[in-house]
């Protein structure tokens, strides 16, 4: 059973996953209350469930980009429920849960979240036929500089307020930008895709695993 946590942005997510189906999903809003509200919350899905936390085989937690303090607060709290359970922690990168919930298709994918100043933190992806695979680094771009990367028909997901979906929907010819329910980076994806790393026996060092902050990221060359 594993038990997956994103803490990436204002918008938090919980999920309990065992391989063959969804046993618990929550995804809400918080307004800047990660601290207060993620443990409680957790605890909650075992008073739902009536499932054991000593069921749990793992845990999946989403690594960002996004908030410096949200990120913190959700690794923090995967990292000790790893070590006092005695399980492994598995990270992925959250714009990578935002592709892994999009279909598959023979074109270009930005997934893209706001992190503050104008910018995106923007990932590419292209098809291998059965799931999208990053394709370049991880970076921040305005919106101007994401424009210039949209020559073609290209898939938009991720987290956009509904100012920037205007813009991209009605300015950028060539961006299908992914319905607001096809945008939500559900929990149940981040568990699913821990499941098929655990099962291939990759996961992490709950001691070393850092989230990716913004400031970390790489920026395109003037």
């Amino acid at each position: 059973m594993i038990l997956a946590i994103d803490t990436s942005t204002q918008w938090m997510g919980l999920a309990l996953y065992d391989g063959s189906q969804i046993h618990y999903e929550k995804v809400w809003r918080t307004n800047r209350r990660h601290t207060v509200e993620l443990v409680p919350s957790i605890q909650n899905i075992f008073t739902e469930t009536g499932l054991e936390m000593s069921a749990l085989t793992a845990i999946a937690v989403a690594l960002g980009p996004g908030s410096f303090t949200s990120m913190r607060i959700g690794l923090a709290v995967a990292k000790g429920l790893s070590l006092s359970l005695h399980i492994p922690v598995i990270g992925i990168p959250s714009l990578d849960i935002s592709a892994y919930g999009q279909p598959v298709q023979d074109l270009p994918l930005f997934c893209v979240l706001m992190v503050g100043r104008g910018r995106f933190a923007v990932q590419e992806y292209c098809s291998n036929g059965k799931t999208w695979e990053a394709a370049g680094e991880l970076q921040t771009l305005t919106p101007q500089e994401l424009e210039k990367r949209v020559s073609s028909p290209t898939i938009i997901c991720g987290e956009v307020d509904e100012e920037n979906r205007r813009t991209l929907e009605r300015r950028w010819r060539n961006a299908l930008v992914s319905s607001p329910a096809a945008n939500l980076r559900r929990p149940a994806n981040l568990a699913e895709m821990a499941w098929i790393r655990l099962a291939a026996g990759e996961v992490d060092d709950p001691v070393l695993l850092a989230p990716i902050y913004v400031h970390t990221l790489s920026s395109p060359a003037l």
